[in-house]
């Protein structure tokens, strides 16, 4: 389930139509966002299985005209560090010219029947600040067969600070409209950014 839009008033109520610890994640997701006025949001819950447990997650998704503001928040089951269930949320705020990537990858049926404008089955959007890298390292090779020489190691470096994946058959239709126009939103917003330097 997901909801976008692009006013504060509207931010609180996607938060509170999702149903999850909503007064824990709408007092997280306001104190970050502070007085700014909302550009634009997208509010996605998602739940997973782990081993015999069912979890719920939700991710919040703010832009302002200076900032992006992730949130996540969980539902941990009691351990030894509590004896009671407990959940956890963490904001964090990035200013827009530190965003480096916007990658949308978009996945869908029958590519040679494909119309412009049809939905994607599944959207992965996958945002790069710099908080985060993921570093993939292999053994360097030189073009001799017989060359028995360490060439150290090889590799690329990949920002990866979030990831949001959503389908149309799990989330539905309406999330994977309204992930896409966040990603434009956060697209334009960055490129404006770079343009004019502010």
């Amino acid at each position: 389930m997901a909801k976008t839009g692009t006013t504060t008033q509207g931010l609180r109520a996607a938060i509170e139509r999702s149903g999850y610890y909503p007064a824990l994640v709408a007092e997280a997701v306001e104190a970050a966002v502070g007085g700014e006025p909302v550009a634009s949001y997208l509010v996605h819950q998602e739940t997973t299985f782990d081993s015999n447990e069912v979890r719920r997650h939700v991710t919040v998704l703010v832009l302002t005209n200076t900032r992006f503001i992730v949130s996540h928040t969980d539902e941990q089951a009691a351990d030894t560090s509590s004896p009671t269930p407990y959940a956890t949320t963490s904001t964090e705020s990035v200013k827009l010219d530190r965003i480096s990537s916007v990658v949308v990858s978009r996945v869908v049926a029958n590519p040679e029947k494909y119309v412009p404008g049809t939905l994607p089955r599944e959207v992965v959007l996958t945002i790069g600040w710099g908080a985060v890298s993921r570093i993939d390292l292999e053994p360097a090779a030189c073009g001799d067969p017989n060359c028995e020489a360490d060439h150290g190691y090889t590799g690329n470096t990949t920002a990866d600070d979030l990831s949001l994946r959503v389908s149309e058959a799990g989330d539905g239709p309406d999330t994977v409209r309204q992930t896409l126009a966040f990603a434009q939103s956060l697209s334009e917003a960055t490129a404006t950014v770079a343009a004019t330097g502010r």
